[in-house]
């Protein structure tokens, strides 16, 4: 694994630089960390070269890679160079799998500025780009050099993105830790104690990861809430009035796969109502429209975990635990989507 550290960058990111060594370094930006996040790196960094994208999902993609290749290119960069990835998870997927990819393979790091990437995207090693509109198509496995989390970073965040983060909190403590998870539905979301949960769904993810490092097996448990709720992303991804949030997605899609486990007798009436009562408040509901079901479900199709065109989910089996590879029929994820809706 590589080293994960919690601590201020001015403090974290010099020592790491000086046992890299690189031969060169360059900061990867979008529009938002550009203003709000470099201008704290920039004091402390040596010479580099800066690489500023526009911010959203809608550019992480194959074209946007070739604009990142180029900047590289352009400064000469060898296989030695280092390549600092500051952002949230558009940024840390497509940036490492562009530093993965270069001249076969350049150093990275991430350091990861929104909730939802500290708590997931930036921990674990997976990279890659979205391909004709479908999420992380195209990627690789490769862990960073090192994931640098400052907590103070959390503090340039509008209160939607937190909310966003939030629901891979809530996905780690439903899969991996009921005691946690009692904890935290107990509060609003404006009462969190964000430095403690940051830590937390690392440790959580690691461990899972060390276990399973290219999910074969048990890091599967980590997509629960995924399917549909990637499926639900992708759908509204095209439409700018609609647009959701990644883990505004996921939170509909843990409520409805949730339904769907509670359906199969994998969890109680009591954990489903939980899970719905508390999901609902933080994030409200998501309108679907009758439209918008069948195209939902021809995105789950597309999904990572599927064997031979049949749908798989990771779904809970009781507080603090999930199964994973569970077979699901189309009518039963619709089922799920109709329960959802209310």
């Amino acid at each position: 694994m590589s080293s994960v550290i919690i601590a201020s960058l001015p403090e974290s990111l010099p020592a790491f630089i000086a046992q890299i060594d690189p031969s060169a370094i360059a900061v990867l930006v979008d529009n938002h960390t550009y203003r709000h996040c470099y201008p704290v790196l920039k004091p402390i960094l040596p010479k580099h070269t800066l690489i500023r994208i526009r911010a959203g999902e809608e550019q992480k993609h194959l074209a946007t890679c070739q604009t990142i290749w180029d900047a590289l290119t352009r400064a000469n960069f060898d296989r030695h160079g280092l390549l600092l990835n500051l952002g949230g998870g558009v940024i840390g997927d497509m940036g490492g799998f562009c530093a993965a990819t270069y001249k076969r393979g350049i150093a990275f790091a991430q350091l990861p500025t929104t909730l939802l990437s500290q708590v997931d995207a930036s921990v674990g090693g997976k990279l890659g780009i979205d391909f004709q509109g479908l999420k992380n198509h195209i990627g690789v496995f490769k862990l960073p050099d090192a994931v640098l989390i400052d907590p103070a970073m959390l503090a340039t965040l509008p209160e939607r993105e937190l909310r966003s983060g939030f629901a891979e909190i809530i996905k780690h403590c439903l899969i991996a830790d009921a005691e946690q998870w009692q904890k935290i539905r107990r509060l609003e979301l404006n009462d969190q104690n964000w430095p403690e949960l940051v830590a937390h769904s690392v440790a959580v993810k690691e461990r899972v990861v060390a276990q399973d490092p290219t999910e074969k097996g048990l890091r599967k448990i980590l997509n629960f809430g995924h399917t549909l709720g990637h499926a639900i992303e992708t759908h509204f991804l095209e439409d700018s009035r609609r647009r959701l949030l990644h883990g505004e997605a996921i939170a509909a899609g843990m409520v409805a796969e949730a339904y769907i486990a509670f359906k199969k007798g994998m969890i109680d009436e009591t954990l489903l109502t939980e899970i719905e009562e508390y999901l609902f408040a933080v994030y409200g509901r998501t309108r679907l429209k009758d439209e918008d079901m069948d195209p939902i479900l021809t995105l789950t199709l597309q999904d990572k975990k599927n064997r031979a065109g049949q749908v798989r989910m990771a779904l809970l089996d009781g507080r603090g635990s999930c199964a994973f590879d569970v077979p699901v029929t189309k009518a039963e994820m619709k089922q799920g989507l109709f329960y959802y809706r209310g």
